[in-house]
């Protein structure tokens, strides 16, 4: 059995909507299937007040164990590092996560807010939230670069706005079998599992991305429309295409551009990487190119894609005029 403690900062409980709507496993699952017993949650927990207080010490005292501590939001530190903009059980939010930190087994930071800083911790961040263990893409955060749990890994982090509800019912399925060793953690603490490939991987417009990647509207021979608007599917990493949200869809598949969510430097709006609107250029060319590739290599690919494409077309074409003569 795994004791879970889910405790929520700076934060709008999005995350905690999308944990309950989880599918595979479900929430029930998890507690009927794979041993995990939510000691609290701040939606669905039966205690409150002093007993929520008295159960938060004991686990601090070492009285009651817990394995698993969940921290959806962020780490609200404000005003001047006192933390008392986010008071919770008698003290600010703070001190409780810094204490908890030290006796569980492991730290799951769920969400942008919780994992990066997220939408709080823009610029100027008057609350100065910061995330768990990450503030933007700087390693950090509130814990702190060098910190691991009692089970020996840094704090776990399933990034997303929210974040899709199989990844955390998954990563908590893994804990709880003892099965979280065999998972993988990229740079940014992220399960390799859910975070290696990108968005579009799967996407219904990669074809023609791949095949013009500065087309725009209105231009005849276009490459995906919703690059020009600012979609990062090509420099996010997430299994939205794989694991469909409520087993349907996905932004991108619904005609969406992706927003880039789970990458740390959510939300994107500068003068490098653009925003949710636009995708900054040069000479026709994206300023930012995919995670994992240099721009000359990138721009090369691209080139030699576009020739192909045009070679394709002109095969099929040829193909079709023999077709039809004969």
């Amino acid at each position: 059995m795994a004791n879970v403690l889910w405790l929520q900062g700076g934060a709008c409980s999005g995350n905690t909507m999308s944990f309950l709507n989880a599918e595979e496993p479900t929430v029930v699952d998890l507690v009927t299937d794979f041993g995990v017993n939510i000691l609290w949650h701040p939606s669905i927990g039966l205690e409150i007040g002093d007993q929520v207080i008295h159960l938060l010490n004991d686990i601090v005292q070492g009285r009651t164990q817990c394995d698993i501590l969940v921290y959806e939001g962020s780490i609200i530190q404000g005003p001047h590092g006192t933390g008392t903009m986010n008071y919770f059980a008698d003290r600010p939010m703070q001190e409780w996560v810094r204490d908890l930190s030290k006796v569980v087994g492991y730290v799951v930071a769920i969400g942008d807010c919780a994992t990066w800083g997220g939408i709080p911790a823009v610029p100027p961040n008057p609350s100065e939230s910061t995330g768990m263990q990450f503030l933007k893409k700087a390693k950090g955060g509130f814990l702190g670069s060098n910190y691991t749990s009692k089970g020996g890994l840094p704090v776990i982090n399933i990034p997303g706005c929210p974040a899709h509800p199989d990844w955390i019912t998954q990563i908590l399925v893994a804990i709880a079998t003892g099965r979280i060793g065999d998972v993988l953690l990229d740079d940014y603490h992220r399960p390799k599992t859910f975070f290696t490939d990108f968005v579009q991987t799967g996407c219904t417009n990669v074809v023609n991305f791949a095949n013009k990647v500065d087309g725009g509207f209105g231009k005849r021979g276009n490459g995906c429309l919703f690059y020009e608007v600012g979609c990062r599917g090509p420099m996010t990493r997430a299994s939205c295409n794989r694991i469909l949200w409520n087993r349907q869809s996905s932004k991108t598949r619904a005609n969406h551009p992706c927003l880039g969510c789970t990458e740390p430097g959510f939300p994107h709006h500068d003068l490098v990487q653009g925003s949710i609107f636009k995708t900054m250029k040069y000479l026709g060319l994206p300023m930012e190119v995919p995670t994992g590739n240099s721009k000359l290599g990138y721009y090369m690919r691209a080139g030699f894609e576009k020739v192909m494409h045009g070679v394709e077309g002109a095969l099929g074409v040829e193909k079709a005029y023999t077709q039809g003569s004969k």
